[in-house]
């Protein structure tokens, strides 16, 4: 898994630059496809759909639990590229959040779709979903991703 760790990197830095001017935005939003999506800054406290809300530090040490348990269960084995790229993204997302939680106590959120009520989200939270696809396709369609050296 050696090779995928720059897509990590990536959502990571992805997520920071996009989170920097996101506090700037108006509080009416601003709409970049009408009718579809659009930005508007929300402070989450909490995690997926305010689950925990007002407990950021909490949230922040799970965090950090979950990515160095990840990472010790994870390294050293061989895993195909398509469920590492998801990790990868899973990583990123998951260690961009955490970053803000001890940071600045919340995890800014910018992005909303228009077309429908769904919670405002963020880069990270895109790539953890994205992440997590991955490896339920792999899971569900690529048996061979999941076989140890031996071939079981």
């Amino acid at each position: 898994m050696k090779r995928e760790w720059w897509i990590a990197a990536a959502v990571l830095l992805l997520d920071r630059a996009a989170k920097l001017p996101a506090s700037g935005l108006p509080a009416e939003g601003v709409t970049l496809i009408p009718g579809v999506i659009g930005l508007r800054f929300a402070k989450n406290t909490g995690m997926a759909f305010s689950l925990l809300n007002g407990h950021p530090w909490l949230l922040g040490v799970l965090s950090a639990l979950v990515i160095i348990a990840a990472f010790l269960f994870l390294r050293g084995k061989k895993i195909a590229p398509l469920p590492a790229a998801g990790l990868m993204m899973m990583l990123g997302g998951a260690a961009g959040n955490m970053i803000d939680r001890f940071i600045t106590g919340y995890v800014p959120d910018m992005i909303e779709f228009l077309f429908i009520d769904f919670a405002i989200f963020n880069i990270a939270d895109a790539f953890l979903c994205i992440g997590c696809g991955l490896l339920i396709i792999s899971l569900l369609f690529r048996p061979q991703d999941w076989r140890d050296e031996h071939g079981t």
